[in-house]
């Protein structure tokens, strides 16, 4: 075998089609067009997804979905992971510090899981109705 003896498959190729060039080529005058209407004239045709007047597909669907862009940067920490670092004040700092929120985070919220065993106050994040019961049972503070 050699490159000049490799031809395509018989029948996967098919001639181009020359339009305009008289009566006999099959493709004359109106070069295989038909007579008048929007797909005749140059540059004619509808665009994707028109469906001749009738109301679209995409139109007679109904919407549904949405995504908030404030998960992007509202966060949430575990009480038990409190219980990890060493500082006795928590605020946002110190979250991103150690990689519990993440460092786009504008604002975090604890919330009730796990337990904690030593006096915090934390400042400047929203706690949850039973995390604040449970910093404040072993004598921590909640400065909002």
């Amino acid at each position: 075998m050699y490159l000049n003896t490799i031809k395509p498959a018989k029948g996967s190729k098919t001639p181009q089609r020359r339009v305009g060039r008289g009566i006999g080529s099959g493709f004359g005058k109106t070069c295989g067009r038909g007579h008048k209407g929007i797909k005749s004239r140059s540059g004619g045709g509808v665009k994707p997804g028109f469906e001749g007047g009738q109301q679209p597909l995409q139109r007679r669907l109904p919407k549904f979905g949405f995504s908030s862009r404030v998960g992007a940067v509202n966060e949430e920490v575990r009480l038990g992971a409190l219980q990890r670092l060493d500082s006795t004040v928590i605020d946002l700092d110190v979250l991103k510090a150690a990689n519990l929120v993440g460092a786009r985070a504008k604002s975090a919220k604890i919330f009730l899981s796990g337990s904690i065993s030593r006096k915090i106050t934390v400042k400047g994040l929203r706690v949850s109705k039973g995390a604040k019961e449970a910093i404040t049972s072993i004598g921590g503070q909640v400065e909002e």
